[in-house]
């Protein structure tokens, strides 16, 4: 008999505890995934519009590489000549200009890889 009602009595904590240990934390991780979602999204599609204005270093003329400031067109033929870069910054490590030009340019840039 005392077997029996320890069973009940198993039985019924069971179907209480278990529905409500499942429904406590499913709200928390949909409220913190909604905040997170927000932020992100921002950001990317401000970059985009900045990402098209770079000037490709690796395939750009020299025209377009003479109309950047401080480089005139001894620096775009050696910027030129000194191609494939890895990064923009090849620009100081190849010693092809020197900083002050590319301090002047290094946000206009972009070293692409094909």
């Amino acid at each position: 008999m005392r077997l029996s009602q320890f069973l009940v009595a198993l039985m019924l904590s069971l179907f209480i505890a278990v529905p409500a240990s499942a429904q406590t934390p499913a709200p928390a991780p949909a409220t913190k995934m909604a905040p997170a979602a927000a932020p992100a999204a921002k950001p990317a599609t401000a970059a985009k519009p900045a990402a098209a204005a770079l000037l490709d270093i690796n395939s750009a003329t020299k025209a377009e590489l003479d109309a950047l400031p401080q480089i005139g067109s001894a620096r775009a033929d050696a910027i030129i000549k000194g191609r494939p870069y890895k990064g923009k910054d090849d620009l100081i490590n190849k010693k092809i200009i020197p900083q002050n030009a590319y301090d002047a340019i290094k946000d206009k840039i972009v070293a692409k890889q094909k």
